[in-house]
């Protein structure tokens, strides 16, 4: 089992990271970061840190990452839209059976409005795909 670190640290931040490389490997054995660049996913824009020049394989780390994170967030989009259709569910049962008219006066406009703007932009979507796939 090996206990080196890995020669990056990516300090997840909105839209990107900040890049540090990392040196475990000093006299003093203590862990350094130095911050080489900032990334921003949405656009993406490598900045290197100051006058720091990056080298090739500093880019084909960070461009590896952006792509991983890519992936992450895609997952996470999706696996949230699942636990909303779970949450649905679980909203429905509640105001079946559990929700005090106090409660659901509190809540029906909100979640009507919500609802019919989704099911507005779900069929609409799906229309769109209907008529593109002929």
């Amino acid at each position: 089992m090996s206990s080196a670190l890995p020669e990056y640290y990516f300090r997840i931040r909105d839209n990107g990271a900040a890049v540090f490389r990392v040196d475990s490997e000093n006299r003093q054995r203590r862990i350094e970061m130095d911050q080489i660049a900032v990334v921003n996913i949405r656009n993406g824009e490598i900045k290197p840190q100051g006058d720091r020049v990056l080298s090739d394989a500093d880019v084909a780390r960070i461009k590896a990452w952006m792509e991983e994170r890519h992936q992450v967030l895609a997952h996470r989009d999706i696996d949230d839209i699942h636990r909303a259709v779970d949450y649905l569910n679980l909203t429905t049962h509640w105001v079946q059976s559990k929700a005090s008219d106090e409660q659901l006066e509190a809540v029906t406009d909100a979640l009507l409005l919500a609802m019919h703007d989704l099911r507005s932009t779900l069929v609409r979507k799906k229309a769109d795909r209907m008529t593109s796939d002929q």
